[in-house]
């Protein structure tokens, strides 16, 4: 098809196209497993070199659309520590490489987000504004290599925010931040996505109808059911992070 990049067919496009409601719809109502989920699917039929700004920018408008509907949930007191962390996360990951091997790297976040899960940690809210900007300088970083750092944030964010509303849409503020800075520099870098403008289009599209869906489960879910729910997602995603690091350093 002529609007399509010539590596990419009809249904393969369709596949991202509709993989970008379910994900979104996913995130929307849990607050994370959208955006892997999404980034294992472009995985199969994109290019490594534009994988992770794609999946970037798809997210971005995902999580902005997600601030505009869950605005009146958001910590908006958290979001300036967070920017000024995640600039700096984001400049230092635009011009260097990870010193760690990436399997090294992916059991520790792994670990990491286990036992931020399972183990009461003091409330960021109570660290103020220097554990903001902390999580937005090492999360943006990462997300520079990994496309995904969500768990991350929702591990902690679980635990610094008592309403589930909340810790969604504190989640979608800083992860639209996140992947803002993000495209800035993979643009600054001279990444090139016009061939993929329609396909663009398509999924931020059907990402914002599946925010909506997400967004009305969310508001029907009993809080216990939520953080349940919220702890099998990361605990999955997390040992799943420390399989594939395993797996590569042996």
């Amino acid at each position: 098809m002529p609007f399509l990049p010539p590596e990419l067919g009809a249904a393969g496009a369709a596949i991202l196209v509709v993989a970008s409601f379910c994900t979104s719809a996913l995130t929307a109502a849990f607050g994370l497993g959208g955006g892997l989920s999404l980034l294992a699917v472009m995985t199969a039929f994109l290019p490594v070199a534009v994988l992770i700004p794609l999946h970037g920018i798809v997210q971005l408008a995902s999580n902005g659309g997600r601030v505009v509907i869950q605005r009146r949930g958001v910590a908006w007191a958290a979001l300036p520590p967070f920017l000024l962390g995640g600039a700096i996360g984001a400049l230092i990951g635009a011009r260097s490489v990870v010193a760690l091997p990436e399997a090294t790297l992916q059991v520790s976040i792994g670990l990491f987000i286990l036992i931020v899960t399972f183990v009461p940690i003091p409330r960021l809210g109570v660290l103020g504004f220097g554990g903001f900007a902390l999580t937005g300088a090492v999360t943006t970083f990462l997300s520079m290599f990994f496309g995904a750092t969500a768990p991350i944030m929702a591990a902690l964010f679980a635990q610094t925010f008592k309403e589930r509303e909340t810790v969604v849409a504190t989640l979608a503020a800083v992860t639209a931040i996140q992947h803002a800075l993000k495209a800035v520099a993979f643009f600054a870098m001279g990444v090139v996505l016009w061939p993929y403008a329609a396909l663009l289009l398509a999924m931020i599209v059907t990402g914002f109808l599946g925010t909506l869906a997400g967004t009305a489960v969310l508001r029907r879910l009993d809080d216990r059911f939520f953080r349940l729910v919220l702890r099998i997602i990361l605990a999955v995603l997390a040992l799943d992070l420390v399989r594939r690091g395993v797996l590569g350093l042996v």
